[in-house]
């Protein structure tokens, strides 16, 4: 799996949408239900769209929830890890005894193997931070491998995410993978961008993810403040 590729791809699908006002579920993309001219809308809106639409399955788009500004400024890849290293350096600049410690390496200045696995790491946070609000029960998890089904993803791609939907919610190990402080500020970045902080459940699970993630009360506001101003 590309998962470089599809990272890249889901965040700009998630700035286009944004930029239109949309939601990311498929009603408000329109995809059809089924046939031929479903299956030529799905492949025109590419793997990206796709996971985006998995996401708005996830996050019970159909009750209006719309895409923000976080969205905007997560455009692709370069943008994730640019905010992110610097919303770091404006941070770290501004603490008076803070050492000139190298926070890591952005996700798109690493190396092709390097970025794949990064990504990755994005990924499984985002479709985490989509579960955060607890609302996926027994049937809700049917209906969701159905509409699944349904989005054309090929095999290696499909298997990743039944199986990250599937697995159990576990900030710890989310938190865990993150191995600079670069990482952590993407993985609280990528998973942001799906969360409502306005809902209560989601908003505890983001402030969590930040303490398990070693990351300052000051630079999580810089990181929100990077991607709301």
């Amino acid at each position: 799996m590309e998962s470089r590729t599809l990272l890249d791809q889901l965040l700009q699908s998630g700035r286009e949408l944004a930029e239109r006002g949309q939601d990311i579920s498929e009603q408000k993309l329109g995809i059809p239900e089924a046939g031929p001219q479903r299956e030529a809308v799905l492949s025109g809106l590419g793997k990206g769209a796709a996971m985006a639409g998995v996401l708005g399955l996830l996050l019970g788009t159909g009750a209006g929830r719309r895409l923000g500004s976080t969205a905007l400024k997560l455009g692709g890849v370069a943008a994730l890890g640019g905010i992110a290293y610097q919303a770091y350096r404006k941070w770290q600049q501004a603490q008076p005894d803070a050492a000139a410690a190298d926070p890591g390496t952005p996700i798109s200045k690493l190396s092709a193997p390097e970025a794949q696995q990064r990504s990755l790491v994005l990924l499984k946070a985002m479709i985490g931070a989509a579960k955060a609000d607890g609302h996926i029960d027994t049937d809700e998890q049917a209906r969701l491998d159905v509409e699944i089904e349904k989005l054309g993803f090929d095999a290696e791609t499909l298997h990743f995410v039944k199986d990250e939907i599937a697995r159990p919610l576990s900030i710890e190990d989310i938190a865990a993978t993150a191995d600079s402080p670069e990482t952590a500020a993407e993985i609280y970045l990528a998973s942001l961008a799906v969360i409502d902080v306005d809902n209560y459940m989601e908003r505890g699970y983001l402030d969590e993810l930040a303490k398990r993630l070693g990351l300052a009360p000051g630079l999580v506001r810089e990181l929100e403040a990077q991607v709301r101003d």
